[in-house]
């Protein structure tokens, strides 16, 4: 484990994400990358998980201001980094990215609770029911993706990911150094 002093600037994150990752969440990561620090942008997060495509949209954004501006930005997870947490972690570089002691990573399939009804004549059934197969693909090519973003520069295999994450697969901050998900433990 690395003390603070070799990484002094994680000491005061920029950006501190707390919470269920919501819009609500998205809206105070905006508040700050509106007018960004000109200098490597630190952020931090906290968080038992939330939606998808709102840390999608946050991991664009810092993606594209990273492409923009040639600034480093680093991550620094925080005690929990679970499910939409450790997809916006997959937007960082392996290398800008940190862990604090004691930190759990949690990596899980995409989730999905749906009734389908089928109402009307059988080839509108039909339709219905392509329809939400076509929605469970391409949810599972994001999800594919977003695998395949966060173990890059590791020693994971994606079939490694896609073994564990049906049951949960919890990976303590050590773990995840050793494994080539994080630069450091902090």
């Amino acid at each position: 484990m690395s003390t603070l002093s070799n990484y002094p600037r994680l000491a005061n994150p920029h950006i501190r994400l707390n919470g269920p990752v919501d819009l609500g969440m998205y809206n105070s990561f905006r508040s700050v990358m509106n007018n960004p620090p000109d200098e490597e942008l630190v952020v931090a997060m906290t968080t038992l998980g939330g939606d998808p495509e709102v840390a999608r949209v946050m991991g664009e954004d810092i993606r594209l201001f990273g492409e923009q501006t040639g600034h480093n930005v680093l991550f620094l997870g925080k005690v929990a980094v679970y499910s939409a947490g450790a997809t916006f972690m997959s937007y960082f570089r392996r290398e800008n990215r940190f862990l604090t002691h004691g930190t759990r990573l949690l990596i899980h399939e995409r989730q999905m609770q749906r009734r389908v009804e089928l109402v009307g004549p059988l080839r509108v059934c039909v339709t219905q029911l392509r329809a939400v197969l076509h929605e469970l693909e391409e949810s599972i090519r994001i999800e594919e993706e977003g695998f395949l973003n966060l173990i890059d520069q590791s020693a994971i295999p994606l079939h490694d990911v896609q073994e564990h994450a049906p049951h949960n697969w919890y990976i303590e901050a050590e773990e995840a150094k050793r494994l080539g998900l994080v630069l450091d433990v902090i």
